[in-house]
């Protein structure tokens, strides 16, 4: 990392070289933190595990889970990891993967979570581009994970052992001593990129540790509200929303194996749940599936957290108006830890409904404490209220970069913001804050002749059509305009809507040069494990009309 992106991504951060007296965080560890929760609340529930494919359930208080903590750290020192080394843990969402991440935080270690969706191939890339020492996997995955760490035909083997969690000894060796590791690298998490190897963003106790702290003050998180984990706790949200939080806020969390429609409103209802986080399609498949919820006793459930991917206002609507539950739009990056802004949690519903549903886009909110965010143009300067650009942001959420990557924090830090890639702007309300809102991905935006579109725009026309299940606008190469307008279009089970429909009634609503031109069905559209949208994936699907001259 050269000296000058080094000082930008420090001004990043806020606070200059980062001081001890800057951090904002009084617990020098997450290790400390947990341990001052157990002898807080020893018998309190921390953890409770539903696994729906095998019918495994467990529960562990805030005693029992800080013993299984030590019982994995016990496992990690006996294979002389050491503070600074990093291991890589491969599972679906299970008690004891989530005690590994503690225990590598309470030996000082960088943890590499795997996404064990993802293939060999780019496993293997983290592993190596982690430098990973070992490897601790579910049991089911040994094989698998034995099998990467041999290397492909033609490729040097990696050399990490395979452990599994029955490697974890019966007791612990007792209490391991910890000193200040608020600033030590915590966890590494690979951004899911489409193209090319992805990024490794490493982030610190103290990032995670301020960041669960707003949270938990932003939504009055306490010992009684209890969350739900449905998403993945390989990725910051999984980690950093609902396990970091919940034992910042001295809560319970219910840990599912995975996300399953058939059970979700049963579990928030029986657990007390007060919130969840979520991503757009999972209130899409809520929706489709429309249970019907109105004997279920969900008096203690207070709303959704939705961010991540795309949140269509015509799916906040129609869910809202269908559930009578009220969703809270927010916005973060792996790169800030996590959320940065959400919705407030006090709006009244008219003014949250106003924000989410009458600007053309739903808000992401106003900025979490200890963070800042702007609207930039291409050299660096703040843009007023209306005007779209780059969002940026600063603060104590920030990453420490990317790692072995200083081509990438040049280019991310280089007006010493965090340059998120993401197109957007702002509204005041009557008091003086900023309601931010997200418009585009700055690469997927349609640049047709020289006159840029938002996909968003285009979709939310397109989810407004009877028969269009799911549609998303890309944009394709044209010899005529740079890029033109096409719509992936997934239809409802029972629907025959053409591809001439939906362009004309598009055309009822858009001008000619916004509207898709073609139209392309399909059984799914490509998302990323966090929900996003991958539209880069679907243009090649429109190459026939490279020559194409569409006509008004």
């Amino acid at each position: 990392m050269t000296a000058i992106t080094a000082d930008l991504i420090r001004a990043a951060h806020g606070f200059g070289a980062v001081a001890s007296d800057s951090l904002l965080v009084e617990f020098l560890s997450l290790g400390a933190l947990l341990e001052l929760r157990s002898l807080e609340q020893p018998d309190a529930l921390f953890l409770k595990y539903f696994d729906d494919d095998s019918g495994e359930t467990a529960a562990y208080s805030y005693a029992q889970f800080s013993e299984l903590v030590l019982r994995a750290a016990t496992l990690l020192a006996s294979r002389g990891l050491r503070a600074g080394d990093c291991f890589a843990t491969l599972s679906h969402n299970h008690p004891i993967a989530a005690a590994l991440l503690f225990a590598g935080w309470k030996l000082g270690l960088l943890v590499a979570p795997l996404n064990a969706s993802e293939d060999d191939g780019r496993i293997a890339f983290v592993l190596r581009d982690a430098d990973a020492k070992l490897i601790v996997a579910h049991p089911a995955l040994r094989e698998r994970a034995c099998r990467i760490t041999a290397g492909a035909a033609g490729d040097a083997p990696i050399t990490q052992s395979v452990l599994t969690f029955e490697d974890l000894p019966a007791s612990s060796d007792g209490k391991f001593v910890e000193g200040d590791c608020r600033r030590h690298p915590a966890l590494i998490v690979y951004t899911s990129g489409t193209t090319g190897n992805p990024k490794g963003v490493a982030l610190t106790q103290y990032n995670m540790m301020i960041n669960a702290q707003g949270i938990a003050t932003w939504h009055s998180l306490d010992a009684s509200k209890r969350l739900m984990c449905v998403l993945p706790i390989h990725h910051v949200n999984g980690i950093v929303v609902t396990l970091v939080t919940t034992v910042m806020a001295g809560s319970a969390v219910m840990l599912n194996r995975g996300f399953k429609v058939s059970t979700f409103w049963r579990q928030l209802a029986d657990e007390r749940v007060a919130v969840v986080s979520v991503v757009p399609t999972i209130l899409q498949f809520l929706y489709e599936a429309n249970e019907d919820i109105s004997c279920l006793d969900l008096s203690r459930f207070r709303y959704f957290i939705c961010g991540a991917g795309t949140l269509p206002i015509s799916l906040v609507e129609k869910f809202e108006a269908r559930f009578g539950l009220s969703i809270l739009h927010g916005y973060g990056l792996s790169e800030t830890t996590a959320f940065t802004c959400t919705l407030p949690a006090d709006l009244p519903q008219v003014a949250r409904k106003h924000w989410l549903c009458n600007h053309g886009y739903p808000s992401i909110g106003t900025v979490f404490p200890h963070c800042e965010m702007a609207i930039h143009d291409a050299h660096g300067r703040g843009l007023p209220a209306n005007e779209r650009g780059e969002i940026v942001i600063r603060g104590h959420y920030i990453m420490d970069g990317y790692h072995h990557r200083t081509d990438a924090n040049a280019d991310a830090f280089k007006h010493g913001w965090f340059r998120s890639g993401d197109e957007g702007f702002f509204e005041i309300d009557e008091i003086g804050r900023a309601y931010y809102f997200i418009t585009g991905r700055l690469k997927e935006l349609i640049n047709r002749g020289g006159v840029k579109y938002s996909p968003f725009e285009i979709e939310e026309v397109l989810l407004t059509i009877p028969g269009v299940k799911a549609g998303v606008a890309i944009a394709f190469e044209n010899d005529w305009y740079g890029e033109e307008i096409g719509a992936y279009v997934v239809r409802d089970a029972d629907s025959a809507i053409s591809s001439h429909e939906i362009i004309k009634t598009c055309r009822v609503v858009l001008p000619f040069a916004k509207c898709p031109k073609v139209v392309v069905f399909g059984d799914d559209i490509p998302v990323t494990l966090t929900g996003k949208y991958q539209r880069l994936k679907l243009a090649h699907l429109f190459c026939d009309h490279l020559k194409t001259q569409f006509r008004e």
